[in-house]
């Protein structure tokens, strides 16, 4: 019987933890509709690094727990980060593959799919409308995703996370 010694996990969820108080951290008014979702890219990158260990369930964990956070109706992030989730993971051998401006727009293309569910569900449960700065995160989602690649890459090898 082998023994499996989790390598890095504690780097994960501490990456998550950080991700999570960017994505709450209160911003001036001015930039707060350009906010990323810092939470969805880490979310992203590790299930696409290590589909095996992060997937959908740790994306509902994790969506719950923003639900939480932001005071919204349970369950909305957490349904849309596991959707969008679910295409990353689907597709994840191909997404590594792409250069690294496509990886990007499709992160943007993955980002507004999460706007989106969120719209669509909360107009369900609530009266909402529709604006078009709805798809700002994804702008800056798209701007940002390189540099959070290159740095969680740097931290998984640093760490050696398996």
């Amino acid at each position: 019987m082998s023994m499996h010694i989790p390598h890095g996990r504690w780097v994960v969820w501490l990456s998550f933890l950080v991700a999570m108080l960017f994505q709450i951290m209160p911003l001036p008014s001015l930039v707060e509709g350009w906010r990323p979702d810092w939470l969805l890219l880490v979310m992203i990158y590790w299930a696409m690094a290590l589909p095996h260990r992060y997937n959908i369930l740790s994306a509902w964990v994790l969506g719950v727990l923003l639900d939480i956070l932001l005071g919204a109706h349970l369950g909305i992030r957490a349904l849309a980060m596991s959707l969008v989730v679910y295409v990353g993971v689907l597709h994840f051998q191909r997404l590594r593959n792409f250069p690294m401006w496509q990886q990007a727009l499709m992160i943007a293309s993955l980002v507004c799919l999460y706007h989106l569910v969120i719209f669509w569900i909360q107009f369900v449960v609530d009266v909402g409308s529709f604006d078009v700065s709805l798809f700002l995160p994804a702008i800056s989602s798209l701007i940002i995703w390189p540099w959070v690649f290159w740095m969680l890459r740097r931290v998984r090898r640093i760490y050696k996370v398996r």
